[in-house]
């Protein structure tokens, strides 16, 4: 035979009548004015918190209409200078004070912007005017670093959106649009070239925690070189094939511009683009026509002297040269320079590989 539990509630009702049958009527009256006046208390809370509710309802929708106008198209674009801390945060920490330590006078004047507390940025717009934020607006400022694309208000100059960054459009014809599909069997009589170029390139980017394990840094770029029709783009075009990386060709010609520091941001934004399309290969074709050919120097010659120097003394062999091309007031290096700064290199090994018990 089951019993059915008598609920909770009951038990307190019951307590409360009890308490009620005690009380005189005297009591009971007070009681009542008592509750009376708690429920018009929180009645007339409730109305104030409807109130208030509705004013920031109002505020809000006003702010929304305000944001959605100030941000109506077209944008002034604008970049990113620097970002750092307000004025007032930095003399509030040079001075070991708080902005609410400063005593205000009533009825004084009060300067809102020198209050502001937080980041603040210079900016410079495409009309290449500079200005000063104190407010820097709708974007988060650690979202924000130098040189960014942005676009502000016209008129409060405003930080409204933060634009994705502008490629060159040269640098964009650079990426090839189909992903190439060559393999390594389609290459011939370079097996020694492939296993160098898998090692060199394709693993540190399909295995790289088998090089951070052995405590190796891999080469970020090979150079590869031979005539032409030897296979050297085919190459590249299987690595990047295995890789499943975004293929960028450029040729050497085209880093050679008319106007100084052309040809060195075409650089920049083809690796800025590369690092937004990673995993991605460059590949600088006909790199020799950078820099021409000098014809008064033996090549031959110069790399017969060179035979046993590393990178660094040969980096010191063309510096040496050069400053020997300076001392006698020359515009060009001849193969006499190279020659003399060999001799001067050889020179300085010989000093230093003087070993003592």
């Amino acid at each position: 035979m089951t019993t059915i539990e008598k609920p909770i509630w009951d038990d307190v009702e019951e307590e409360v009548v009890d308490e009620v049958m005690r009380m005189s009527n005297e009591e009971l009256m007070n009681r009542a004015r008592l509750l009376d006046a708690e429920i018009r208390f929180m009645k007339s809370e409730l109305h104030h918190v409807d109130h208030e509710i509705k004013v920031k309802q109002a505020k809000v929708k006003e702010s929304k209409s305000k944001i959605k106008m100030n941000k109506a198209l077209p944008y002034l674009v604008a970049n990113v200078v620097e970002v750092s801390i307000s004025v007032l945060s930095d003399i509030s920490q040079l001075l070991d004070v708080t902005p609410q330590d400063y005593e205000k006078e009533d009825g004084a004047n009060v300067d809102l912007d020198s209050q502001r507390k937080g980041k603040c940025a210079v900016i410079k717009t495409s009309t290449r005017q500079t200005y000063f934020l104190p407010v820097i607006g709708l974007v988060p400022p650690e979202e924000l670093k130098p040189g960014d694309l942005v676009g502000v208000n016209k008129d409060s100059y405003l930080i409204l959106e933060k634009l994705p960054p502008e490629f060159d459009s040269r640098v964009k014809a650079m990426e090839v649009d189909e992903r190439p599909t060559e393999r390594y069997s389609d290459i011939g009589g370079l097996d020694r070239q492939i296993q160098e170029l898998i090692e060199a390139v394709v693993l540190p980017m399909t295995h790289k925690d088998r090089f951070e394990a052995i405590g190796i840094q891999p080469p970020k770029g090979v150079l590869l070189y031979g005539p032409p029709g030897t296979g050297k783009t085919l190459l590249a075009r299987a690595c990047a094939a295995q890789t499943k990386s975004t293929f960028l060709k450029l040729a050497g010609p085209q880093l050679v511009q008319m106007f100084i520091g052309d040809g060195a941001k075409l650089v920049r934004d083809a690796f800025q683009l590369a690092k937004e399309k990673e995993p991605s290969i460059i590949f600088i074709d006909e790199l020799d026509a950078i820099v021409a050919p000098s014809k008064d120097v033996n090549y031959e010659e110069l790399a017969r002297c060179t035979d046993d120097f590393n990178g660094a003394q040969c980096k010191a062999v063309c510096v040496e040269a050069g400053m020997i091309a300076l001392r006698r007031n020359a515009s060009e290096i001849t193969h006499e320079d190279y020659m003399d700064a060999i001799l001067e290199v050889q020179a300085k090994k010989k000093t230093n590989l003087n070993y003592y018990a």
